[in-house]
């Protein structure tokens, strides 16, 4: 019983310190490199047959972050995103560059 209680724990415990982190969209100035959880309402989408721009927490060029997703990842989605995110509150989970 203690060995198994021991192992939760730890468990428990790695899980907490390699997870990202939920944070403000007005929090982002230096967490630069972190994987960090950010939740906002999409105010723009920009999109091309390659890349697709979605700004978040203000419209461009005021966003204070702007999601990029690559023609090669497209497939991932039942839409296209410009079509599936406008106006609506999304969580994008990512390591900030």
């Amino acid at each position: 019983m203690n060995k198994t209680l021991s192992l939760i724990v730890a468990i428990f415990l790695v899980n907490i310190s390699f997870g990202q982190s939920k944070v403000s969209i007005d929090s982002l100035i230096g967490r630069i490199g972190e994987k960090v959880e950010i939740c906002s309402k999409v105010h723009g989408i920009k999109a091309f047959e390659r890349v697709t721009f979605i700004n978040l927490g203000a419209a461009y060029p005021n966003s204070p972050l702007t999601v990029v997703i690559f023609g090669k990842d497209y497939p991932n989605f039942k839409d296209l995103p410009s079509s599936l995110y406008l106006n609506k509150q999304i969580c994008v989970t990512g390591t900030l560059a």
